[in-house]
């Protein structure tokens, strides 16, 4: 890659994020948020327990299951809205 194919990408992607709306970030760091609590509750089922003290289901891990299926519909969406965003017809910047 030459200097000038960097320049050329750099200007893209800044050009790219000065021209998305806020919408955008606000959905990309939802999915991101969400992405991560389930990942967590994957690994830790008990967090929630640990973070919160409150047992919501006396020990059966019936919510964190349920928790697991919300944050995995709800990333998928938001990650789908946040690149509908993303590839919106946008105006020339002024």
């Amino acid at each position: 890659m030459s200097l000038g194919d960097h320049n050329r990408r750099d200007l893209f992607w800044s050009d790219t994020a000065m021209r998305v709306r806020a919408r955008f970030w606000f959905e990309a760091l939802l999915a991101a948020l969400t992405s991560s609590v389930f990942v967590l509750t994957i690994v830790s089922r008990n967090w929630i327990e640990a973070v919160f003290a409150i047992d919501p289901d006396r020990s059966s891990g019936s919510f964190e299951w349920t928790l697991v299926g919300l944050l995995f519909v709800a990333s998928g969406v938001l990650v789908m809205l946040a690149r509908a965003e993303w590839q919106r017809p946008r105006s020339p910047a002024n």
